[in-house]
Formats: C-alpha cells, structure tokens, sequence
C-alpha cells in the first residue's frame, strides 16, 4: 500500500507542476536543512508567492504532498483518498493561488534518495547546506555522502543556480562539477554572499529577553547592510540567512529588502532555539536530532554565550543514531569537544552516549562532572534539582533518543509545549 500511495503521489506531483509551472528551491545538507528551508521562505515571502515544506515532509511522501498541499492523513485510507481528489482538482481547474515558488527541503538519508526526489520536482535553484556524516551507517563513507547530496546541483542546467556554503571544504572541491550558475555563501572563506563583524547579544535578564539575537554585516558585491537576527544565538542561523540572502539576490532582491525580512526569521523548533527554563534558567533546544558534526558545533556555541557570574553550563547529549562503525569513534569525538570547550556539566542519556562520556573523561573533564541516564525522565529530574538561576543548558540528541522530553521537564512554561518543542502530536506520544 505504501509503494502504490508512493507511486500515486509522485505521478500528481509531477503533472501539477507541469500545469502550474513554479519556480522549485530544493535544499539539501547533512546539517542545517530546515533552518535554511525557514530562512528563505521568510526572506522570499515578502515579495512572492511561496509554499515550503510543512513540519518534516522532506521525503518520497512529504515532497509531493506539500506539491499538492496536503497534510499527510497516516494510515486514514479516507484520508488518503481526500488527497489524491484534491491533486485531481488541482489538475482539473485552475488554482489561481497556487504558489509561484516552492521551497522544497529534499533529504537524502539513503542511496538513490536524491535521484528520486529531483527526477520528481526539477530544482532551478539548488541549495546544499554542508556535507557531514549524518545517516553515514546507510552510505558507508563521506564521500559517498557528498556525491548524494550533490545529485541536487547536478541536475540543474546553465539557466539556474547552485547555491554553496564553502566553509565547507567538501563543498568548495564541487565547484567546477555542476553545469548551474554558481552563487556561494560563507562565513569564514571568502565568498559572493558573507557575513562579517557577527556579534552575540545574551543579555541574562528575562525583563530584556528581546534583545537576544545575533548581529553582523551582510555582504555582497562590495555592498553591505547590518543584519539582526532576533532570538538566534548560533552560528548555524548566521548561514540559514547567508543561504536565504544568497536566494534573495538570485531573484533580484536587495540588501535592505533582505535584511528588513530576515528581522522575521525564528529558528524552527528543537533547532538551537533558545527557551526558558525553570529557576530562571536558559534551555537551547538543539533536540530535533543529532549528528557528530551539529553536536560539536552546538557544544561550540554553548561555549561563546559569554558568563556572567557563578552559573553552570551544562551538556545533555543523547544518543546519535545510524552511525553504524563509526558510532563509538563520532560520539567519544563529541565528548572530546565538550572537555575542549571546558563545559561545566555533562549529563549524556542512552547506552550509546556512554561513549561521549568516554571521550570527555579521557579528555581531562572531571569525573564528578559526568553524569549518565538510562532514561529521559532519569536525566530530567536530575537536571531540575541541580541547576539554579543564571545556568545555561544546552539539550540534543537524534530524533530517537528523544531528548525533547528532557526540555519539557524543565522548560519554564511546560503548558506551551506543543507550540515550542518538536514531537508533541498524538503519534509520538506512545514512543
């Protein structure tokens, strides 16, 4: 039933955008995805027409959906004949609302995944995030990786563009391999599309909560404009906006369009998104899921919040999955980087998280420092009694591990979870 559905929607996909002939946006990357996907689409909202991605439809299923507009109905055989007859609507009359743009998110978590999804939707512009070893047990190496994800600019010809973070060496190599126009996007490397001077404001003080953010100094072509990025505190929002200005100038944006548009942008939920927790404390919700890569660099930007008295920073790291061989090895290289970056606590959660403990402990964190939990709950409780005002805590995990759980317990305003944390509808509430 899966195949055939599968199968039904790829087809009406295919012949609505046909029909209605929309400029498609794909994205693609080992790390950063759907903030990327948010970025662009707050960026190009303000002059055009656009659709994305609702919640995680990025796959053979959520592709086509969001083509044909529709929520996914599960298992709801009725539900699954309701959207087949609005694609068949869609075909028969004209929507004269139907978007002008699509922002597609387009994972890759297996071989052939990317043949499957450009052969469906045809990208005129092609954006890949960065190459990492997110789902490495399903593709054996990086490299491997790097030649799925690039499938995405491959497939575009000389009339459209690819867009490329070239912080990311594997990226930069990919340059001279894709027959699109190049427009590249960077922090630390010299690029179209860059952002300077790019400074964190944390102000400890609920009363001033709205002055978190990060600044910097878009460039582009010589030309640059400031940029506020209201309640993001990481590095990866910096690049969802490079990405989305980079977009932005493609379809003849400019600067100060772009930069009064990116004053909207929010994180998406469980990605680095900054919350308040319990005895006036500050929670950043890393926990849509995990990889070494995003791991490291989440420990990294816990690090840069600057301190301000005697307050904590804490670590809670679950298991990261579908690492196959290199398990072992990606999550000690985690509790390395928690050890290097001198984090005060390291709470880590699930039988493969011991290993991150492993890897701080060998790396000269103390062991009255490392505490380790079976369960979510376990490490919840623990994290209520032990924190006090001013402390920061930094929670993430694969999607598996569901470290959501551990930020409920300690979130400020539990009530509003739904709204603020990921995985609170009905089918996750019996995993």
């Amino acid at each position: 039933m899966k195949k055939l559905i599968q199968k039904i929607l790829k087809i009406s996909a295919k012949l609505i955008l046909k029909k209605y002939r929309p400029e498609v946006i794909g994205i693609t990357g080992s790390v950063g995805k759907t903030g990327v996907r948010e970025a662009i689409y707050t960026v190009l909202a303000a002059k055009f027409k656009v659709r994305r991605n609702l919640k995680n439809y990025n796959n053979e299923i959520g592709v086509p959906l969001t083509v044909i507009g529709a929520l996914s109905p599960a298992k709801s055989i009725f539900g699954w004949t309701k959207v087949f007859l609005l694609a068949v609507k869609l075909l028969l009359k004209k929507d004269k609302n139907y978007p002008k743009i699509l922002i597609l998110e387009m994972a890759a978590d297996k071989p052939g995944d990317m043949d499957y999804l450009t052969d469906m939707v045809q990208p005129k512009i092609g954006v890949i995030t960065s190459i990492g070893d997110s789902h490495i047990e399903n593709f054996g190496s990086l490299e491997k990786i790097k030649e799925e994800k690039f499938v995405l600019v491959k497939t575009i010809d000389h009339h459209g563009w690819a867009v490329l973070n070239i912080d990311d060496q594997r990226l930069k190599s990919l340059l001279g391999e894709t027959k699109a126009k190049i427009l590249t996007y960077a922090i630390d490397n010299e690029a179209e599309v860059s952002a300077k001077e790019i400074k964190l404001i944390f102000i400890s003080s609920l009363e001033e909560k709205d002055q978190l953010g990060i600044n910097f100094k878009l460039i582009n072509k010589g030309s640059f404009t400031p940029v506020f990025l209201p309640n993001v505190i990481s590095k990866a929002g910096v690049y969802a906006a490079l990405a989305a200005a980079a977009v932005g100038v493609i379809k003849g944006m400019n600067l100060v369009e772009i930069s009064q548009a990116l004053k909207k942008y929010s994180p998406p939920n469980g990605r680095m998104r900054l919350l308040y927790g319990i005895k006036n404390t500050y929670i950043i919700d890393d926990t849509y899921n995990a990889s070494p890569a995003a791991s490291i660099l989440a420990v990294e930007t816990l690090t840069g919040i600057p301190k301000e008295g005697e307050e904590n920073k804490y670590a809670v790291l679950g298991d990261m999955l579908e690492l196959g061989e290199f398990s072992q090895a990606k999550h000690e290289e985690v509790g390395r980087a928690v050890a290097e970056n001198k984090i005060d606590k390291l709470i880590v959660v699930g039988e493969r998280s011991r290993d991150i403990a492993r890897g701080a402990l060998n790396s000269g964190m103390e062991k009255d420092n490392i505490f380790h939990f079976a369960a979510t709950e376990q490490a919840g409780k623990f994290i209520q009694e032990r924190i006090k005002t001013g402390d920061i805590i930094l929670v993430k995990g694969s999607q598996g591990a569901r470290m959501e759980k551990v930020v409920k317990e300690i979130m400020a305003e539990p009530l509003r979870a739904k709204e603020l944390l990921v995985r609170q509808g009905k089918e996750w509430n019996d995993k």
